[in-house]
């Protein structure tokens, strides 16, 4: 074998050492996106983030590593904001609860009886409102909103069956809620004793009888089995809720101009795959409860949005609305 054969045969061994060595480097140089979520398996709020992962694999192949953690199982349901901030965590969904922690102008978005429907909310949050109030968010909190997922439209689920008009009719429920002051004022607002726990904890809760009622989504409430452990749903509709995709600033600045618009398009994705699953699912519900052998009634709405809307106005609350905000929502078709 002549010189330059050996040499040939160093060279491409040592190019192929080199290749092999550099596979781990690059492989290490991937983002990796950790998702902290208290959703359960069969929610689509859970589902979305899978829709999240599969957008990002096919548009920004190899460039990113998420990891989805689902039933709170990475931080608690409600630090997620906080580890975000402190750059713990890079992707959550948050409530606007969450955010009126530290943002209390977007409080009047945790009062009862102020978004209309889904299509409104989405108007509004797609529009100079979101814009306006993101801004905030990113600058108090450290995290940036990408996309608003409808999560339902919030109903009372009773662990036994009562004759529920009014608010007057919950006076003494035990109504777990989440445990920050925005959600127990909206539980007490509704006229029932409102309980902080955990969403983890509230089947069993519901079983045995530490507390009286919960109040979710009807798909939250399909999701979590809690019809297996109630008998009857007030469709009080008392909250459009929703939660908002976000991201931790430092990993948000972190990415390129062109990443930020995959990330961006991948979790506007994830919520559009949420809302339209949600929506259709939501409309079929109350037959499915029906079947499931659960009373369904409708209260006096009006004597809820009314005795809801009075408790807000003379809260602290509403004293840091912006001016004219709660016109332009209304005003938002």
């Amino acid at each position: 074998m002549t010189t330059s054969h050996l040499n040939r045969r160093a060279l491409l061994g040592a190019a192929a050492a080199l290749g092999a060595s550099a596979l781990p480097a690059m492989a290490q140089t991937k983002t990796v996106l950790r998702i902290s979520t208290p959703a359960v398996p069969d929610d689509w709020h859970a589902k979305m983030w899978t829709v999240f992962k599969e957008q990002l694999e096919k548009t920004a192949p190899g460039e990113f590593d998420v990891q989805i953690n689902l039933n709170a199982t990475l931080f608690k349901q409600g630090t997620e904001p906080a580890a975000m901030a402190r750059g713990n965590l890079e992707l959550s969904s948050i409530s606007a609860f969450d955010i009126a922690k530290l943002v209390p102008e977007f409080s009047i978005f945790t009062a009862g009886y102020v978004v209309r429907d889904p299509d409104q909310q989405q108007k509004i949050f797609n529009g100079p409102i979101g814009a306006e109030l993101f801004k905030l968010v990113s600058e108090k909190m450290d995290v940036t909103p990408l996309a608003t997922v409808y999560l339902g439209t919030r109903q009372v689920n009773m662990r036994e069956a009562k004759p529920v008009k009014t608010p007057a009719d919950l006076k003494g429920v035990k109504l777990r809620m989440p445990g920050s002051k925005e959600w127990l004022f909206l539980g007490e607002a509704l006229g029932a004793t409102a309980t902080p726990l955990a969403f983890g904890e509230v089947y069993m809760g519901l079983k045995t009888g530490t507390i009286d009622g919960q109040d979710n989504p009807l798909p939250s409430v399909r999701a979590a089995k809690f019809y297996e452990v109630t008998k009857q749903l007030v469709l009080t509709s008392h909250l459009v809720d929703g939660i908002f995709i976000a991201i931790s600033n430092k990993s948000f600045n972190a990415l390129t101009a062109a990443q930020k618009q995959k990330v961006t398009a991948a979790a506007q994705a994830a919520a559009a795959y949420n809302n339209e699953n949600r929506i259709k699912e939501e409309g079929q519900l109350v037959e499915f409860f029906k079947k499931e052998g659960l009373q369904v009634i409708t209260p006096d709405v009006n004597a809820f949005r009314s005795t809801v809307q009075t408790a807000y106005q003379n809260s602290e609350y509403a004293k840091v609305w912006p001016k004219g905000l709660l016109d332009r929502i209304n005003a938002t078709k």
